[in-house]
């Protein structure tokens, strides 16, 4: 199936263009990961005054050992710009979440730290997001169809993972 005016030209034959089923489940998924995201980002900025990608900081730096990542780590982690996640972490700095230290391990690089205060807010907030992923996806479909969804986003992760080791969280 080609898009209306595309399609038309040489060479297109080498395309292999969606037929409408997997059409119709490339937008759904498009459609829901945009929806899902935002409403879980909604409920994490109004009960908790924290927008999702300040989350997922703070649940790489709880992850890690001594709570704390270089600056570059963390960005490779949450698949951000580093001048982006610069800017998150200057504002959870000012929020008293996170600060910035010299690296531990060589004293040149800077390390993101997860302070107490920030372990505190996270333990109050993960729930919320844990309540809303169950919520928004878990319980609306059966066990066979979210173990497909799992078997289809571990193949496309095994196969772009390359290069980005620190974002496989699984």
């Amino acid at each position: 199936m080609t898009m209306a005016g595309i399609g038309t030209g040489t060479g297109d034959e080498d395309v292999a263009w969606l037929d409408r089923d997997q059409q119709r489940s490339w937008r759904a998924y498009l459609v829901g990961t945009t929806l899902l995201m935002d409403r879980l980002d909604r409920e994490m900025r109004e009960q908790h005054q924290l927008s999702m990608p300040e989350y997922e900081i703070m649940v790489r730096l709880s992850e890690a050992e001594g709570h704390r990542l270089r600056m570059a780590s963390l960005a490779d982690s949450v698949s951000h710009s580093r001048s982006r996640v610069t800017h998150t972490v200057t504002r959870m700095e000012r929020a008293g979440l996170v600060a910035r230290d010299a690296c531990l391990s060589d004293g040149r690089g800077v390390e993101a730290v997860l302070t107490e205060h920030g372990l505190a807010v996270l333990a109050e907030a993960a729930p919320t997001h844990v309540a809303g992923v169950r919520r928004l996806l878990v319980d609306l479909v059966d066990d066979e169809d979210f173990e497909a969804v799992g078997r289809v986003f571990n193949t496309v992760t095994d196969a772009l993972i390359e290069g980005h080791a620190a974002m496989d969280i699984r």
